[in-house]
């Protein structure tokens, strides 16, 4: 599933993510190269980032949080929209539940669009109920299909993708269970 609209920021503002970056980073005592590294993007992207000078994309907001073993949410604190290269989503709600966190989205896909998501960190796993238009989702090499009132759920520590299939635009729920990465 090609990607839409590549290069999308996530946010409208990304006020205090990079600080959040250096800090998460720091913390584990990653290089900014290293990070860079295992997040799969360039080191002038992550310091951009990191500096507040660049606006990040969603999958480059996901590659970070994947190489950290984090959800989304430890990033992006704020509510608002949260746009990829072609969904949009809210964040309804954060549910931590000892070893795992939840987050819980509203998700909105434009007729005929897609998008592809890298990789989470291992364990996560995606869960989608459509309430209108056809959704195709799920990991590249073998996506699921759900309609209104139909729901589909797979491991996403693989690259994955959404797709809306015919005329209709695709309302969504979109639950990410991350757990939590476990202490050397």
């Amino acid at each position: 599933m090609p990607d839409a609209a590549e290069g999308r920021p996530a946010l409208a503002e990304s006020t205090g993510i990079g600080a959040r970056v250096t800090a998460l980073r720091s913390a584990r005592g990653l290089s900014l190269s290293e990070l860079a590294r295992r997040a799969g993007i360039g080191k002038a992207t992550l310091s951009g980032l990191e500096a507040g000078t660049r606006n990040p994309t969603l999958e480059t907001l996901y590659a970070v949080t994947s190489a950290l073993g984090l959800p989304l949410t430890a990033l992006v604190a704020a509510p608002g929209p949260i746009r990829g290269s072609a969904a949009e989503m809210a964040l309804l709600r954060v549910f931590d539940d000892g070893p795992v966190t939840y987050e819980l989205y509203r998700m909105h896909l434009p007729a005929g669009a897609t998008q592809t998501s890298p990789a989470h960190h291992a364990g996560v796993t995606e869960h989608v109920t459509v309430f209108a238009g056809v959704l195709r989702s799920g990991p590249l090499d073998r996506p699921l299909r759900a309609g209104p009132g139909e729901h589909v759920e797979w491991p996403a520590d693989v690259p994955h993708g959404y797709e809306a299939e015919g005329p209709a635009d695709v309302e969504a729920a979109l639950l990410i269970r991350y757990p939590h990465p476990r202490s050397p």
